[in-house]
């Protein structure tokens, strides 16, 4: 079963991203290390496999 979209959120600022804002259902998140990720969709939505991968990788690459 795929993850939400708010999961992927908390992960994102557990990991220490900051919301930036967004337009629409865009939300732009930028770590203090300069990475920068964008994630598209409503909270309740199941989040797309490629958003998955690129969650995991953004947290990965700022530890």
């Amino acid at each position: 079963m795929p993850r939400k979209i708010r999961q992927l959120i908390k992960d994102l600022e557990k990991a220490g991203f900051v919301n930036r804002g967004g337009k629409g259902s865009h939300r732009n998140f930028k770590h203090l290390k300069g990475m920068t990720i964008t994630i598209s969709g409503k909270l309740g939505d199941d989040a797309k496999p490629y958003q998955e991968k690129l969650v995991k990788k953004n947290i990965e690459a700022v530890k």
